[in-house]
């Protein structure tokens, strides 16, 4: 049987990756692997993200608060994401790649 999109996301082995949440925005170090599809993300603290070949986060991008559970993104491969945070808060975003 092979894909469909119904076919639930699989973690991509060794792709986790976490970026402290600040002030001003950050990108993840690695870039997305050639076969993720998208990637879940989960925080300590509220913040918000962006996605894209450079991107930068601002105050007005998508919001992620640490009282949320773990959220999926559609990304394309070679795509990194990036952090703020929002409001006077810190933490860490956790990021982890997906595949089928």
């Amino acid at each position: 049987m092979g894909w469909s999109t119904l076919s639930p996301w699989k973690p991509v082995e060794g792709t986790g990756q976490n970026v402290a949440i600040g002030s001003a925005s950050v990108q993840a170090t690695n870039a997305f692997g050639d076969y993720t599809l998208a990637v879940q993300v989960s925080a300590t603290g509220d913040c918000h993200i962006a996605f894209g070949p450079d991107p930068t986060a601002l105050a007005t991008s998508t919001l992620v608060k640490s009282t949320d559970g773990p959220a999926q993104y559609k990304v394309a491969p070679g795509d990194k994401i990036a952090v703020i945070r929002d409001a006077s808060g810190s933490g860490t975003l956790n990021v982890v790649e997906l595949s089928h």
